[in-house]
């Protein structure tokens, strides 16, 4: 699962890593404590590869309202390609969801834990985005891929999100590619020995706090085994 994560480095510093054509228009600021149904910064194919923000949470484009994007913030794997909510932006409109990094909560005792790459690079999520009409107007919303947890994520959570390598990002935006026997083998789990992570204050279960604090460890408790 995924349920909080961060993006506290500007796209225009990671651009050119993805091949960004159109950069963000919107006015950005670094997030450190994302929540669902909040914006976040993704990555699409389109005429050109562009930056744009969406709602986290999913809305299919039959939806009535917008309250099914709360339980679609996360695509299993297993299912993205069959579930309704999922299965045409799996076809049609995949994306990268952008973070620094991500929080995990232990079972055992609540303890929140951050997750990052070990390179200090960016994560791509594996995203899917749909577009739904609102009474409102027009709304993007978006999805994270999942899927069963690595021996070091499987310590916190029998999930985590799907962290696409460097190599695969072309294909999995490409919206030429629609199969899903093509697409389905790319998404699977990072391997643990490239993911670092530390125990961080409980702050962080509160959407309302904000700011790099919230990042930074706190003494490791004894049983911590993994890096």
């Amino acid at each position: 699962m995924c349920g909080r994560f961060t993006l506290r480095t500007n796209p225009r510093e990671w651009a050119d890593i993805f091949a960004v054509v159109r950069q963000l228009e919107a006015e950005w600021q670094p997030a450190y404590n994302i929540a669902p149904t909040q914006p976040v910064v993704c990555v699409r194919d389109r005429e050109e590869r562009e930056v744009f923000k969406a709602r986290w949470g999913l809305i299919p484009s039959w939806a009535k309202d917008a309250t099914i994007g709360s339980s679609c913030i996360n695509a299993r794997v297993e299912t993205v390609d069959t579930k309704p909510a999922f299965r045409s932006a799996f076809k049609k409109r995949r994306c990268l969801v952008m973070a620094d990094g991500f929080y995990e909560w232990r079972p055992s005792d609540k303890q929140p834990f951050y997750i990052s790459l070990k390179s200090g690079e960016q994560m791509a999520f594996a995203g899917l985005w749909e577009f739904w009409k609102s009474p409102l107007g027009p709304v993007e919303s978006c999805t994270i891929c999942t899927t069963d947890a690595n021996d070091t994520m499987g310590q916190l959570h029998d999930r985590m999100p799907i962290i696409l390598p460097r190599h695969a990002v072309d294909h999995w935006l490409d919206p030429a590619v629609s199969d899903a026997d093509d697409l389905k083998p790319m998404l699977h789990a990072l391997h643990g020995v490239e993911l670092q992570t530390w125990p961080v204050g409980k702050a962080v279960g509160n959407a309302r706090n904000q700011g790099p604090k919230l990042m930074e460890p706190i003494d490791a408790p004894e049983d911590l085994s993994f890096g």
